[in-house]
């Protein structure tokens, strides 16, 4: 791992309150960031697909 990395973290959708976002992690992997106000949830790629699976149930 390189010294001083910084991941790559990529916006996917923001409002005034929630913001989703991720993180190319120095060890190729993806994690997935929801900030709703002030909490915060961390999933790896395979949480996240579920999770987006569980919202289209919602729709």
């Amino acid at each position: 791992m390189a010294e001083g990395y910084e991941p790559k973290v990529t916006t996917l959708a923001e409002t005034e309150g929630y913001a989703i976002w991720s993180a190319e992690e120095p060890d190729g992997e993806t994690t997935y960031n929801l900030e709703l106000n002030n909490v915060t949830i961390h999933m790896f790629d395979e949480e996240w697909r579920e999770f987006l699976e569980l919202v289209k149930k919602l729709m």
